[in-house]
């Protein structure tokens, strides 16, 4: 058993990462705790599994991360246990071209049905536009 942990211990430190902290160091998450929570909800797949928090991400692992009503597929291409500026962590994955055009389509749809939903008026109708609401309603 002291074999295993000295091994761990003595990996290099870009070689393989908790998932959770590549997930918050990558950017998916603001905290390691959301991070924890989404991964432990099943919001999270490591290789078409559901990972425990401390499984190890290693380069050319796949990660289907569902944040919302975003959902990415994206190829781990290296691994960090701290979180630096986002130019860094976006170089740490590589989202799949399915990946992107299917949050493009779903970006589009809900800009559509916003575009599309009933605007609220900016103030209260006024004695004449009270009485055009009664003329279309019937009253």
């Amino acid at each position: 058993m002291a074999k295993s942990q000295s091994s761990c211990a003595g990996e290099a430190p870009a070689e393989a990462v908790r998932i959770d902290k590549w997930l918050w160091a990558a950017r998916f998450y603001k905290t390691r705790s959301l991070a924890l929570d989404a991964i432990r909800l099943g919001q999270i797949e490591c290789n078409g599994c559901k990972p425990k928090p401390s499984r190890p991400v290693r380069s050319g692992d796949e990660l289907r991360i569902r944040r919302g009503s975003e959902q990415f597929t994206v190829i781990v291409q290296g691994v960090s246990e701290r979180r630096g500026p986002a130019v860094e962590a976006q170089a740490l994955y590589a989202e799949t071209a399915a990946s992107q055009q299917a949050r493009e389509l779903a970006a589009q749809t809900r800009r559509a049905q916003r575009l599309s939903a009933p605007v609220a008026p900016a103030a209260r109708p006024d004695k004449h536009a009270r009485q055009q609401i009664r003329r279309l309603l019937g009253r």
